[in-house]
């Protein structure tokens, strides 16, 4: 056994394979494994990168789950409210995967202009609302301050601003829709002290977020009545079973009677089936990436290792000669095989990581927005799904190395010594 660990070792630092037939080959092999694991490792980044970025701006503006009363309201636009004192609000504790809970509301309006007008959905928050996500949206100005005394501070969106000639610290005419269509709108000046872009048009297009007792002023709600709550939980992926647990836990005590409420909960891969199934094809095309790289480069493996196998006959015949079995010599040229694909490995990493962090950095791959609700190609840097690239394709290469390795035991020590 050390007899083949010991040429093995020779063959590596000698480079014999720098012969004028099996040095091409060997290259295309090499570089077959790099341009694969290039690929595989943009791929599952910048695939994973997108459904995680798409997912959190469809979160950030409507919580993982929502909770609101049962009614047949398709739209937007919060008709029944609810009221807001309730055992799971402010804090949701008896589901402990939740993270946070915020109550909010929305109404239909118009904002017009001197030249232009545009419809709006005016999403009331409170104090309480947690404006992380849109801290990461905001391209000018700030958040709207929601205080003891009810202002008139909104934020909206670049797209919205544009289409209606507006900047911050302009103030812009709202017009709300009563009950009764005969009586003139509810108007309310806001001014706008933030604008955002979350590069989701969907939104974009039409949300405003300001302070909700606006909304409870209009619609003559009680000072703890809101249109729904917005949910917020630790691991998405396990949003299916918290948003049961959710379901199970959110009811409200019909006061005096004794009795107790459910109330609908939707999570937001229901309700906004269509972008989920869209992100849902990221990982067959992921899969397929993967797939078709590992087959790529295991055949081109495959052909340097039948290479190298007919070009070393004459060693094979003299190692079997001295009493080495076909599984030793075998080992031999696994052994140098395994060699070379960890050189691809190495040079597909660096090329494929570099490659990453320029576009994590630099922004150069830019998408358009309305079809990929984003403005430039995500990264989500995840040690696990680099470690699973690289141990896949290394055990998958090597198991299809074993195939052609078996050619060894068809060699005769006496045809190969004489043969040349």
């Amino acid at each position: 056994m050390k007899l083949e660990y010991f040429i093995a070792k020779r063959i590596i630092a000698a480079k014999t394979y720098k012969s004028s037939i099996s040095s091409p080959i060997i290259k295309i092999g090499i570089t077959a494994i790099a341009l694969g694991v290039i690929m595989m490792l943009v791929s599952v980044a910048t695939g994973t990168g997108l459904k995680i970025k798409v997912r959190d701006k469809i979160a950030a503006f409507n919580g993982h789950v929502l909770i609101s009363n049962y009614d047949n309201n398709l739209s937007e636009v919060s008709l029944n409210p609810i009221s807001s004192i309730c055992d799971f609000y402010p804090e949701f504790t008896a589901v402990e995967e939740v993270t946070h809970i915020q109550a909010v509301a929305k109404k239909a309006g118009i904002v017009r202009t001197a030249d232009t007008f545009e419809g709006i959905n005016f999403k009331g928050v409170d104090s309480l609302y947690d404006w992380k996500y849109f801290n990461e949206f905001l391209v000018s100005g700030r958040v709207p301050e929601i205080s003891v005394e009810v202002n008139a501070e909104v934020m909206i969106s670049e797209y919205l601003a544009n289409r209606l000639g507006l900047s911050l610290e302009d103030r812009m005419n709202t017009y709300f829709l009563k009950d009764d269509t005969n009586k003139n709108p509810n108007l309310r000046v806001f001014k706008i002290v933030g604008i955002y872009n979350s590069g989701f048009q969907e939104f974009d297009s039409n949300i405003v977020m300001g302070d909700i007792r606006h909304i409870r002023r209009m619609n003559k709600w009680k000072t703890d009545e809101i249109g729904n709550f917005e949910v917020f939980i630790e691991d998405f992926s396990d949003i299916e079973r918290v948003g049961n647990l959710i379901y199970e836990n959110s009811y409200i005590d019909i006061k005096d009677s004794g009795s107790y409420t459910s109330l609908d909960v939707k999570t937001i891969d229901k309700k906004y089936h269509n972008a989920f199934e869209w992100l849902k094809m990221f990982d067959f095309n992921i899969a397929a990436i993967i797939t078709l790289m590992i087959i790529v480069a295991g055949i081109n493996m495959i052909t340097a290792l039948l290479v190298l196998i007919l070009e070393r006959t004459q060693m094979i015949g003299l190692l079997k000669a001295m009493g080495s079995t076909n599984a030793s010599v075998r080992k031999i040229f696994l052994y140098n095989a395994g060699y070379l694909i960890i050189r691809g490995l190495v040079i597909g990493n660096i090329i494929g990581i570099g490659l990453l962090l320029i576009q994590k950095y630099f922004k150069i791959v830019t998408l358009e927005p309305k079809t990929y609700y984003v403005s430039e190609a995500p990264v989500n840097f995840d040690i696990w799904h680099i470690l699973f690239v690289n141990v896949g394709t290394f055990i998958l290469c090597f198991l299809m190395l074993l195939i052609p390795s078996f050619v060894i035991s068809k060699i005769s020590p006496v045809k190969a010594i004489r043969f040349d």
